[in-house]
């Protein structure tokens, strides 16, 4: 494998969202030129040897030419993206993340994955929240989100209570991303036109 391969996990891109607050594809939109799911797989394609897509629409995406995978249950929002994708990684663990964040930073995502070890969640925090959708989810945590589900709890973040996180820190997080800008999405046109700018 790979040096620069992430070993033991595999990456896992969630296009599930309608884009209601955008209008339109939001994983389809071009910023400089480039669609902003293509720009999610230039990043994780440089840290993981399998990548795939959770999507119920395949046939948009195959164009990247990966693994697609529709979800098991649908209508679960985020949470059935990840029940899907730990149920079909080729590893125990994959990072999981959303289709709209064209700011990822690939030093952040290795350091997730670097202190998974005895974990069953890895998931950045910071001003009280949680970025359920740039975290390591491994299939130990599949029993419960299975108890999740039977419950109708869709809510990602309340699993954690019921499975090991490593929760990393704010301080941590800025280590390699000052700025947090790692977590940005674009929900609307004008933050797009903000972002172009920005984006390199």
């Amino acid at each position: 494998m790979d040096d620069r391969f992430i070993k033991g996990v595999s990456g896992v891109i969630l296009v599930g969202g309608k884009s209601r607050r955008y209008g339109q594809n939001k994983a389809l939109v071009n910023i400089n030129g480039i669609p902003l799911i293509k720009r999610v797989l230039g990043v994780l394609e440089n840290l993981f040897p399998s990548i795939i897509l959770i999507t119920n629409t395949p046939d948009t995406y195959s164009f990247l030419n990966l693994p697609m995978f529709e979800d098991r249950i649908k209508g679960l929002g985020p949470l059935g993206g990840i029940f899907t994708g730990l149920n079909v990684i080729s590893e125990k663990a994959a990072f999981f993340v959303a289709c709209d964040m064209p700011f990822l930073n690939p030093d952040l995502i290795r350091y997730q994955a670097m202190v998974r070890q005895g974990y069953d969640v890895v998931v950045p925090t910071f001003s009280g929240k949680f970025e359920a959708l740039h975290a390591l989810y491994t299939q130990n945590c599949l029993p419960e989100i299975e108890q999740m589900i039977h419950a109708g709890v869709y809510q990602t973040i309340q699993l954690y209570p019921s499975v090991s996180v490593r929760y990393v820190e704010e301080v941590e997080i800025r280590r390699f991303d000052p700025a947090l800008k790692s977590f940005s999405n674009i929900n609307k046109p004008e933050e797009l036109r903000k972002m172009a700018f920005n984006v390199f």
